[in-house]
């Protein structure tokens, strides 16, 4: 994988505005990309993508996925004035979108924010709800936004492009999580279509609605019917100052990481151990620095796909983020093409996993 080529695909399609159930624009832009690197594309009703190459030999169904759409908002009603108030979709939080320059169906507008002038000494201690915040898209009338072709319903997303840091690794920006992964399966796709040197069939998967609830995910899996499947997502860290010595000892630039246990309850999943050994293995074997993570406060498409049929042997390859869920999410593009070159070993030696049943 080109980390200069990675970054500026990935330049390109977080640009794009995609938030859950609204990631057309998205759904759209990659299968341009993929499709040339396929020897089939689909996309079902929900916006899934399925690409599929055969492989040289005969061997397993293998479903690769990540998630195209990003946190972000809808439209809730629009009042006489012209404002905008807002519902999220997605883990959008208020004290981060307070001023914010914000893309609404394609019209510039920003998140209000009272004057501090005005503000009284409680109100400068507090963060107001989200049901308090509204948009403003320059109109004097709710008939001027009307004409702005703006409804309810409309998404709302950040605007803030991928940028990088003195230290040009370092990248910046929003949908980090988690057009990063569905650019690092585009490249997948790009470095395996020629020589198809894998058993098998591959389907790389783009799913929907992750952020309001593994939807697509859940979808795809069923569909696809694979006989092993890897998530590729980012996750939080913790190697700032505001969190470093939580417990949760993951960080930018140490290489991929691979949850042991991701969310809670009902919504989680607890990776098997053949999975966990796999990618200890081949991590191993490339000399690629790994961490371990436990992470219940979160979760990836695996607590869905994990669950499908008859139940799914999969596992997730995640990469580290600062400041999950705003427009400045970091990372590292180190992490990415160690697990790119993971990934890739994995899915070209699947003819040599042997038995992967669970009592071994």
């Amino acid at each position: 994988m080109n980390k200069d080529e990675f970054l500026e695909e990935l330049k390109d399609i977080a640009a794009i505005q995609g938030t859950p159930g609204q990631e057309m624009k998205v759904v759209r832009s990659l299968v341009e990309k993929i499709s040339p690197y396929s020897d089939e594309v689909e996309i079902d009703h929900m916006g899934n993508i399925y690409a599929t190459i055969h492989g040289s030999k005969p061997g397993p169904t293998m479903m690769v996925s990540a998630h195209s759409d990003e946190i972000g908002c809808v439209v809730r009603d629009i009042d006489d004035n012209g404002f905008l108030r807002i519902e999220r979709t997605g883990g959008m939080i208020e004290s981060l979108l307070i001023g914010r320059k914000v893309n609404v169906n394609g019209h510039f507008g920003v998140v209000g924010v009272k004057a501090g002038h005005l503000q009284t000494p409680e109100e400068r201690k507090t963060i107001p709800s989200i049901y308090d915040l509204y948009v403003d898209v320059g109109a004097t009338s709710k008939e001027e936004v009307h004409n702005m072709t703006i409804q309810i319903g409309d998404p709302i997303s950040y605007i803030s492009d991928i940028e990088t840091f003195t230290n040009a690794d370092l990248i910046c920006g929003k949908s980090i999580d988690n057009r990063s992964c569905c650019v690092l399966l585009l490249q997948l796709f790009k470095e395996l279509f020629t020589e198809k040197n894998f058993a098998g069939k591959l389907v790389g998967v783009i799913a929907v609605q992750e952020e309001v609830g593994l939807r697509g995910a859940k979808v795809a899996t069923y569909k696809v019917n694979p006989d092993f499947a890897l998530v590729l997502d980012t996750i939080p860290c913790a190697d700032t100052p505001d969190s470093i010595g939580s417990g949760y000892p993951v960080g930018i630039g140490r290489g991929p990481v691979f949850p042991a246990l991701a969310g809670g309850g009902v919504r989680g999943n607890i990776m098997s151990p053949q999975v966990k050994n796999l990618l200890i293995h081949y991590a191993n074997e490339l000399d690629v620095p790994y961490q371990m993570a436990v992470m219940t406060g979160a979760t990836t498409d695996l607590a869905a796909v994990h669950l499908e049929r008859e139940g799914v042997l999969a596992g997730a390859i995640t990469f580290a983020r600062r400041y999950s869920h705003s427009p400045v999410e970091v990372a590292h593009l180190r992490d990415f093409k160690q697990g790119f070159d993971l990934l890739k070993k994995m899915i070209t030696d699947a003819d040599n996993w042997g038995d992967l049943g669970f009592i071994k």
